[in-house]
């Protein structure tokens, strides 16, 4: 399964995606991009990436905004 190792103890699958690789992506994409365009970024699904980015907003390591349908995530150290 791309993005995730195997427990061999408890068979449970983990990430292998860091926050930092998420961090990174939004960097690269001139610090503001999509949902979709940090997923291709990482090399991971459109879910996945929400999943891990709203869970890196609430660390407060980012931001996200409504832009029409889409959402924008904007590293917070950006937004100083």
């Amino acid at each position: 399964m791309p993005g995730k190792d195997r427990d061999e103890e408890s068979g449970e699958y983990t990430t292998s995606y860091a926050d930092s690789d998420f961090l990174a992506a939004i960097s690269k994409l001139d610090g503001m991009a999509g949902t979709s365009e940090i997923a291709q970024e990482v090399g991971c699904t459109r879910r996945t990436a929400y999943t891990r980015l709203s869970s890196i907003e609430e660390k407060g390591d980012v931001r996200s905004r409504q832009v029409g349908n889409s959402l924008v995530w904007i590293v917070a150290d950006n937004l100083e």
